[in-house]
């Protein structure tokens, strides 16, 4: 057995929940200004936003999202657009037909299933075109705030890290941190977390020996120790 399995063998679930906690506690003063890194002025911005987030970078998609929601404001500008144009919009995030026959079919479903308005509920965004749970509960939390759990792989990579879950399924995730926390931390401890892996606990070289939760961490060890070399490896979001 590792030395990893011996800790979470051991660990009890209070434990578990107090260490878990308070990491997020240090998360929290470490970045105060975690939010949502998409740019959005209303639910179906931040839904479309969050669609067209997918396989680039939250940067990128903030750079192009100005001219797309001037020149197709809502879902019925959406549903009726151009598709070569659009395509061409859309080009520089990749993958941009998916994208553009995703996001038309968008605005007609919107249009003809919920009046215009993006629905409310987990049930009824996941019916969507493009949305699954993890781009709905993104919407919920960030636009309606209704507590939700976002399981993007920066999420899942460093629950991992810290022990709280084995689970590699997102609803498993989901389900497993969600019994650690309050539903009024969890869109806020998505934040916390996410920024984390974004700026220090990445997926091939952890900063370890710049990170604020080292001690609380089962994984230590598997990045960079030296805390001037580790230092080094702290990075804001590439654009």
């Amino acid at each position: 057995m590792t030395a990893r399995a011996a800790r979470e063998d051991r660990e009890s679930g209070t434990a578990l929940v107090r260490r878990a906690r308070r990491i997020d506690r240090i998360l929290a003063q470490t970045y105060p200004d975690a939010r949502c890194e998409l740019d959005f002025a209303s639910p179906w911005q931040l839904l479309v936003a969050t669609i067209l987030s997918a396989q680039t970078t939250d940067k990128r998609v903030n750079q192009l999202t100005p001219g797309l929601f001037t020149r197709w404001p809502d879902p019925a500008a959406l549903a009726g657009a151009d598709r070569t144009e659009l395509e061409e919009t859309l080009r520089p995030l990749g993958f941009y037909r998916a994208k553009t026959e995703t996001l038309m079919q968008l605005g007609h479903r919107v249009l003809a299933d919920f009046d215009g308005e993006v629905p409310r509920t987990l049930a009824d965004l996941v019916t969507l075109p493009g949305v699954g749970r993890k781009t709905a509960n993104v919407v919920l939390g960030n636009a309606y705030g209704v507590p939700g759990i976002t399981v993007d792989t920066h999420f899942g990579r460093l629950v991992r890290r810290f022990g709280w879950t084995t689970e590699t399924d997102p609803d498993k995730v989901e389900a497993a941190v969600a019994a650690l926390f309050p539903p009024k931390d969890w869109v806020m401890l998505c934040h916390h977390v996410i920024w984390h892996g974004r700026r220090r606990c990445h997926a091939r070289r952890p900063a370890c020996g710049a990170c604020p939760v080292a001690a609380l961490c089962p994984a230590y060890g598997e990045g960079e120790t030296d805390p001037v070399k580790a230092a080094a490896l702290v990075r804001e979001p590439r654009g």
